[in-house]
């Protein structure tokens, strides 16, 4: 029975039948499918009016409306937009949904001879318009996610506004705006965001199954919407437990955008607290064990101020070894891995009494370009709550070595392991005349340096642990 139930609403989505919905619910209402929760919400319309609104008509925007409605297709700003401008924000991206299968709407644009690109999203039911050369739009038909892998989903195309709004993660996100300025809200996502509540269309296990990566954008969206009073509710956090495990199948790239941006948003720490709780963690590649309070503390300091989001994240971590796992689930970008094992290498380093001395020194002995040496060592001192330091090192003249590799080379010491010791032994005086030495100065310590590395060579600095990914 489950099978041909299956086969049957499969057959009705791909031929555009979901006409006959209600009788697919009615044949289902004892299986445990996401067609049972179909038409639980109530619809709620209103009138809106913003300066915000009138903003968003451009010209290109009008004639594009005018297009939809002279082919007789409904044609509405959907999703984030609208919850933008309940919020009184101006939406960055507006994405726009219609009833118009992507053929038609193709067959449309080309008779008005307007210009279609990136069709890559045509098997999705979207199609991107140039209007006018100006401005892009991409329109996409409403659709039924008929059968899903916890990551993507065989869609169907529909023309019924509510079993879009149905397939939708959270009630905020699941709102129509049409060109009069009706809202359309079929799960009460209007009233959520007034009281900075998140919640998912339906029930939360459902839709978490549909896409695990909606665990993340919970999360992120509870962080930039939800206010100190906001509370998680229980179903929710229980299914987020429940299917933690299916984070797994989400690439490490997608979770990074969406944990870099729930570590730098609003309650980063509770919500991290949350995470960890609820499992999330150890599917992002954090340990067993994070050190909630060192990112609790590091959150607090870095409140308000200018961060690299690396610095709230490794203080999640206790070892070098810890980042290089996370590094392997997550796929962070060189400059994002090479800041964090700086920070977890030098923030428990004693700085001294001379704690300007500290920085200058650790600048001039840390290998690589100076510019990103700096702005390194500013993270640190940003981690370890440092203002006033970090405002007298930003000022320092960075000093240049006078000497050059090419000066030993007209001195004659022989490339190889010498030369790079003997180069760097003039460094370390340098360094310790406080960047006084001159040039000549140093040029004559350089043969009884020579002659005391042959006598005493050193031995060589072990290699690291594995070449970074180009």
């Amino acid at each position: 029975m489950l099978f041909i139930t299956q086969f049957f609403t499969r057959q009705l989505a791909r031929q555009n039948l979901w006409k006959h919905l209600p009788f697919c619910i009615q044949l289902r209402k004892h299986q445990d499918y996401p067609l049972s929760r179909k038409w639980r919400g109530n619809l709620k319309t209103m009138s809106l009016q913003s300066p915000i609104l009138d903003s968003l008509m451009t010209p290109e925007m009008k004639k594009l409306c005018d297009l939809f409605e002279k082919y007789n297709y409904e044609l509405r700003i959907a999703g984030g937009a609208v919850r933008d401008v309940l919020m009184n924000k101006t939406p960055h991206d507006i994405d726009f949904a219609t009833t118009a299968t992507p053929s038609q709407m193709k067959d449309m644009f080309t008779k008005e001879g307007i210009r279609m690109i990136n069709m890559n999203g045509e098997k999705h039911g979207t199609i991107t318009a140039r209007i006018d050369d100006k401005e892009n739009f991409e329109v996409t038909t409403l659709r039924i996610d008929v059968v899903t892998d916890g990551r993507r989903a065989e869609v169907a195309f529909t023309t019924d506004w509510k079993i879009d709004a149905n397939r939708r993660d959270l009630t905020i996100n699941a709102m129509f705006l049409d060109f009069q300025w009706t809202l359309y809200d079929y799960f009460n996502g209007k009233e959520d965001l007034e009281n900075r509540r998140i919640r998912f269309v339906g029930n939360p296990n459902e839709r978490i199954q549909e896409d695990y990566l909606r665990i993340m954008r919970y999360f992120r969206f509870f962080g930039r919407i939800a206010d100190p009073n906001t509370v998680h509710e229980k179903e929710t956090l229980e299914a987020i437990k429940q299917n933690a495990n299916g984070l797994q199948m989400v690439s490490g790239e997608r979770l990074w955008m969406e944990l870099s941006k729930i570590i730098v948003g609003n309650f980063a720490s509770s919500l991290m607290e949350t995470m960890v709780l609820c499992g999330v963690h150890i599917y992002l590649g954090f340990p067993d064990q994070c050190n909630l309070e060192e990112f609790k503390r590091v959150c607090e300091v870095t409140e308000g101020k200018p961060y690299h989001v690396m610095s709230r994240v490794v203080a999640l971590l206790s070892t070098d070894d810890q980042l290089y796992e996370l590094d392997k689930r997550l796929k962070l970008s060189n400059d994002e891995f090479d800041i964090g094992i700086f920070v977890i290498h030098n923030r428990d380093t004693p700085m001294g009494d001379d704690k300007l001395k500290f920085c200058k020194y650790l600048f001039i002995d840390t290998t690589g370009k100076d510019k990103k040496t700096f702005e390194n060592i500013c993270e640190l001192l940003r981690y370890r709550n440092e203002p006033d330091l970090l405002e007298e090192f930003r000022k320092w003249p960075i000093p240049t070595l006078p000497v050059t590799g090419s000066d030993l080379v007209k001195m004659n010491i022989p490339k190889g392991p010498l030369f790079k010791q003997t180069f760097d032994e003039v460094r370390q005086r340098w360094k310790f005349s406080d960047f006084t030495l001159t040039k000549e100065d140093l040029l004559d310590m350089v043969p009884q340096i020579s002659e005391d590395l042959k006598l005493n060579p050193r031995k060589q600095s072990p290699k690291p642990k594995r070449k970074r990914r180009s």
